[in-house]
């Protein structure tokens, strides 16, 4: 079947292409190890000319041979490639962010396969401590294009768990504000990198009840004392034996999650006042989003769903929005 649009989700760690077709579906789909802080360093001919450039390098793997069979399927990225440390800066849009804003802010770069790559802004929130994006802005407007039309967007609430999680408000089809939290980063420097990981031992799985256990602890009397104070009991229970070394893992994942959370709940309560708890929509690996499922529930969150990776339709609605594809039909 031919491309019509080849979209690129280019992060810090990793690199994703895909190959769309007519409407929108995936005819090929590719995942290399090749995100913007670890490019190929070995040059070679790229369309007769020599390179040592890593991000063609790793353009050129991603989708090279799709390109060379056809050549004038636009393309377009979203994430990390468009950060100052990226192949070109695309400067943020504000919120509120809508598809249009983002769709006329592409920035472009010309590869040496004379392919002109779109790459799409992130978005940045202007407040007392200013909060940015970039990827997961794709992904938010992916799960607008699938969401019914008579949901009521402002009493939705988007999570995006991950290194930096993401909780993204909407209003009108906008991006309209957005929290990040540094929690799975700082896990994995904890686990890596502080005492509290020397005791830790391997399990042969998730251990569903020392993540609640740790979830509980955050929103006990206990964890009004705060993360930090609280941090330091996942050695203390292990040293006086009531933590298991194959437990430690997942019940700081779950203190961790549950601060997160708790934090969370309390700022949507002010936020929403009489209205209470939004319904939630995660998205991201099943994994992680089992565990925040579990958690969301234990901090008052009712209505908490899951949906697919939305970036590919977030991309194709961004191409469209630019001018580079014709809408499907149900979007004219």
């Amino acid at each position: 079947m031919q491309a019509h649009l080849i979209a690129l989700d280019w992060g810090t760690t990793s690199l994703r292409a895909y190959k769309l077709g007519r409407s929108g579906q995936v005819l090929d789909q590719r995942a290399l190890a090749s995100g913007i802080m670890q490019l190929p360093t070995t040059p070679r001919t790229i369309a007769g000319r020599p390179c040592g450039n890593g991000f063609e390098l790793a353009f050129d793997d991603a989708c090279g041979d799709w390109l060379a069979a056809e050549p004038h399927v636009p393309v377009i990225a979203c994430g990390m490639v468009g950060s100052a440390q990226g192949w070109r800066e695309a400067a943020y849009c504000p919120t509120p962010a809508r598809v249009a804003d983002l769709g006329a802010s592409l920035q472009t770069v010309e590869t040496l396969r004379g392919t002109v790559l779109h790459i799409v802004p992130g978005v940045i929130q202007h407040s007392r401590l200013p909060n940015v994006m970039r990827g997961e802005e794709t992904q938010v407007l992916g799960l607008l294009c699938d969401l019914p039309a008579d949901t009521r967007q402002d009493s939705l609430l988007i999570g995006l768990p991950g290194s930096h999680s993401k909780w993204v408000s909407l209003e009108e089809g906008c991006i309209q504000r957005f929290d990040t939290f540094m929690t799975g980063e700082v896990y994995a420097a904890l686990c890596a990198h502080t005492i509290l990981g020397r005791t830790q031992q391997p399990s042969a799985g998730f251990d569903e009840a020392a993540f609640i256990r740790g979830v509980q602890v955050a929103l006990s009397p206990d964890g009004t004392l705060g993360l930090l104070s609280n941090l330091f009991s996942a050695r203390t229970l292990g040293l006086t034996g009531q933590l298991a070394g194959t437990e430690q893992a997942d019940y700081l994942s779950g203190l961790m999650i549950g601060h997160e959370l708790h934090a969370l709940a309390q700022a949507c309560r002010e936020r929403r006042g009489e209205v209470g708890l939004p319904q939630v929509v995660l998205i991201g690996s099943v994994a992680l989003c089992q565990r925040y499922q579990i958690a969301l529930r234990l901090c008052g969150f009712a209505q908490v769903g899951l949906a697919e990776q939305a970036t590919e339709r977030g991309l194709w609605s961004l191409a469209v929005a630019a001018g580079l594809l014709a809408p499907l039909p149900e979007e004219v």
